[in-house]
């Protein structure tokens, strides 16, 4: 798949724990989980703007396209 999601490495940064993201975006932990190991197909701009706001980043901190 040509997108990397790089929301562990963001998460790491800003030091929040998966269980803190979940609760602060609203978002079951087993979904973020799925989402931060890259088991999705999609997203939807409503989580990723919300993903986005916790941790105070832009969707391109969080997503990259490799050709």
């Amino acid at each position: 798949m040509p997108i990397i999601l790089r929301l562990d490495r963001v998460m790491a940064d800003r030091k929040i724990s998966l269980n803190e993201l979940s609760e602060k975006v609203g978002v079951a932990n087993v979904n973020l989980s799925k989402l931060k190991n890259g088991k999705v197909s999609a997203i939807r701009f409503s989580t990723l703007e919300a993903i986005c706001n916790v941790l105070d980043c832009q969707p391109g901190d969080i997503l990259e396209f490799k050709k």
